[in-house]
């Protein structure tokens, strides 16, 4: 039996299982990988939205992700919820030396509006994690935050990646699910010295969809450690997701999370 890649998410653990450490290892188990974790802080939250977070001190989320990176042959990673100022500079510390791509969701806001990134930790996290990150996937609203401007038309798509992309990262796929487009979704795909690529899918009508930016970004960091490039692993992660939605469903109260099982449902 081959031995499954080591893929490794730096996040924020969701009590309620649909979003954060917990929808990230249940994609890259289910896509063939190794999941490891290193929780940057303890939320409290069910999918009628977040009631409290508890951060560890950032030495020990360094402490967590050093041992990690000792113990395995990490072969791609990922980072959501990193909080705050001082989690993203030790974390990024830990990162500075990596040999493996990393995949960078933004994380800023729950899918219930709950803040969950400090304000003082968008500069760390411009300034420290965007130059070390091989792929940043922000939604529309975090987008804007990071390119300070609106997003409407085409144009303002791929003013906003050039702006992004002069922070640092290799790579920016902006997500079209905040977008209206009636069946049809959009991410666009930009790269430095390229016009961004359109990535289509048709949009999926469920409420289901907590855990969908972790979800993407997880995949994505799994078929990287495959050996995908970096195109191929967007659009596999993006078919993913896609069926996971298709086979969402409600286990509890409020928003359900997508189906992370969904190639093995019939």
């Amino acid at each position: 039996m081959k031995t499954p890649p080591c893929v490794l998410t730096i996040a924020g653990s969701d009590s309620g299982g649909g979003a954060g450490i917990q929808a990230d290892i249940k994609a890259m188990t289910v896509l063939g990988g190794f999941g490891m974790s290193v929780i940057t802080a303890l939320t409290a939250q069910n999918g009628l939205g977040v009631t409290g977070i508890h951060a560890p001190e950032p030495e020990f989320v360094a402490l967590q992700l050093s041992t990690v990176l000792e113990g395995f042959p990490v072969a791609a990673a990922k980072t959501g919820m990193l909080f705050s100022a001082p989690i993203i500079e030790a974390v990024a510390d830990c990162l500075a030396a990596k040999n493996f791509p990393l995949v960078v969701d933004p994380v800023s806001v729950s899918q219930s509006g709950h803040a969950l990134l400090k304000p003082d930790a968008v500069e760390a996290l411009k300034r420290r994690i965007l130059p070390i990150a091989d792929l940043l996937t922000p939604n529309r609203p975090e987008a804007e935050m990071l390119a300070g401007m609106k997003i409407d038309t085409e144009e303002d798509v791929a003013e906003a990646i050039r702006r992004i992309l002069d922070m640092g990262p290799k790579a920016v796929l902006l997500k079209g699910g905040h977008f209206e487009g009636g069946s049809t979704l959009v991410d666009w795909l930009g790269e430095p010295g390229k016009a961004p690529r359109a990535l289509p899918q048709s949009r999926v009508d469920t409420v289901n969809n907590h855990g969908t930016g972790c979800t993407l970004s997880a995949a994505i960091a799994t078929w990287l450690a495959h050996g995908c490039v970096m195109e191929e692993a967007v659009v596999r992660a993006q078919q993913y997701l896609h069926l996971c939605l298709e086979k969402s469903y409600t286990p509890g109260k409020g928003a359900g999370p997508v189906n992370h099982a969904a190639p093995y449902m019939g």
